[in-house]
């Protein structure tokens, strides 16, 4: 056991999503306590946003393999390993159940919102003894605010909550906030509950990720199946062989598809496509938006809605009082940076890491999960098991475990583009079987569907999956 861990007090868990679930689960296996604090109603919470979203990867890379145990030892079996689940189904089907489990249920607080996390009796400034000192769990809830104590602090915040802004800069853009009402964040549920929302319309979708493709796809059903529906695109740079991602090479099939559908999808002429388009500012005029670039192109007007797919940024004000280090630009540890670089790496091409890439001065104190990526996109979920099974052991004294990293991801170049994929890949396509390496539809089915001709027996597109997933 790590001498300097007091075992009568809790290792506090930050969020109550798949990492942080997973890294309760390693506390628990240690025979330690784990506390969680979560501030949803329910586990998940984030996974919940777009639990319409079918993931890219299978379930095999969703499962970490000490909530497995316990699953398992309470009677739940795993679905198919290479079946692709909703993020809907991975919290009814894994995450309710994996808090449901007595050794976890009894540590479960929900509707705990952190606000601060700092040492007892000790501001940043203060140094001897400061090890010893418990850490301050500061929280918001419904009745008011209220502290926890805890011998050390796993933050798996993650960064869904903390979206980037259209601004070219960084920033919000000119106007942004006060068209608010008018801007989603995120992945609107485009054929369900936001249905009414975008159909018939003229809609923006600002972002070159993943999520900004699923909704172009989505959007795009809507299109056909709603008269006077039209899709623009926005996106920073110019498009390229990266824009549409390793297609048939993609070591995941159903992110490799989903580039496919999207370049399709462009090809066709159903999607505007405004390439090197830097928003300085939006405009209400007479009740449409026209978006402004900063570099005087020509405006994108006459749009009811926006959807701003642009990513998210980890909440880095949680720590002020710890003494934490961050690289400079990707807001990750100065250890993790290099290893994850989305000028340099992929999801699948980030080596394996652990407690060491993820420790901070503060000793005790780790980010991981999406929030220890920073702004880098290339995060995938076994890539957040792997670091909390590395960081438990550390806790508990166990560095040969802890130093003993092993990660196995798909090997593939084109976590930084942005794809999706259909619902029941085909068996087949127009003019022979499907490539081994691509067991879904062919180029020409991806063609068709895109035109709305659904190819030979290609579905039509279902919304798109995160890198993160």
């Amino acid at each position: 056991m790590n001498d300097s861990l007091d075992t009568t007090l809790p290792i506090a868990i930050l969020g109550a999503g798949p990492v942080g679930l997973a890294a309760a689960a390693h506390v628990a296996a240690r025979g330690l306590t784990p506390l969680i604090l979560e501030a949803g109603a329910l586990v998940g919470a984030n996974l919940e946003s777009y639990r319409h979203v079918r993931l890219f990867s299978p379930w095999q890379y969703n499962v970490d393999r000490a909530a497995r145990g316990l699953l398992e030892a309470a009677g739940w079996r795993m679905p198919a390993p290479d079946s692709l689940p909703t993020a809907g189904e991975l919290v009814d089907g894994y995450l309710r159940p994996l808090a449901a489990l007595p050794v976890l249920a009894a540590q479960l607080k929900l509707g705990q919102r952190v606000v601060a996390i700092t040492r007892a009796g000790f501001d940043k400034v203060k140094t001897r003894g400061r090890e010893r000192a418990p850490f301050v769990i500061r929280v918001r809830t419904e009745e008011g605010e209220r502290d926890y104590l805890a011998s050390a602090v796993i933050d798996a915040t993650g960064t869904w909550s903390q979206p980037n802004p259209l601004g070219a800069h960084g920033v919000p853009a000119q106007g942004e906030a006060a068209l608010g009402a008018r801007i989603f964040y995120g992945m609107p549920d485009v054929l369900g509950r936001e249905r009414a929302r975008y159909a018939g319309k003229r809609v923006l979708v600002v972002g070159a990720g993943h999520s900004a493709a699923g909704t172009l796809l989505a959007l795009a059903q809507l299109a056909d199946e709603v008269p006077g529906t039209q899709l623009v695109w926005a996106i920073r740079g110019q498009p390229g062989a990266k824009l549409f991602g390793g297609g048939e090479a993609d070591g995941l099939a159903a992110r490799g598809l989903l580039g496919m559908r999207l370049q399709a999808l462009q090809q066709s002429g159903r999607l505007e496509l405004r390439q090197s388009f830097r928003i300085r500012s939006l405009a209400d005029n007479g009740g449409v938006i026209t978006v402004y670039d900063d570099a005087g192109a020509a405006p994108i007007e006459e749009i009811a809605e926006v959807i701003a797919a642009t990513g998210a940024r980890p909440d880095l004000e949680l720590t002020r009082e710890l003494r934490v280090r961050h690289d400079p630009w990707l807001e990750s540890t100065d250890l993790l940076a290099p290893l994850i670089d989305p000028n340099e790496h992929s999801c699948g091409t980030v080596r394996p890491h652990g407690h060491r890439e993820l420790a901070h001065p503060e000793p005790g104190y780790y980010a991981v999960g999406a929030k220890s990526y920073g702004r880098a996109p290339n995060f995938l979920m076994a890539t957040g098991y792997e670091q909390v099974r590395s960081v438990v052991a550390a806790l508990a004294g166990d560095l040969a475990a802890a130093d003993d990293v092993q990660l196995e991801l798909p090997e593939t170049g084109v976590c930084s583009t942005r794809q999706a994929y259909d619902d029941t890949p085909a068996a087949g396509c127009c003019g022979g079987p499907a490539p081994a390496a691509a067991p879904g539809c062919c180029a020409a089915d991806a063609q068709a569907s895109a035109e709305g001709k659904g190819g030979c027996g290609c579905a039509a597109a279902a919304p798109a999956a995160r890198c993160g997933a």
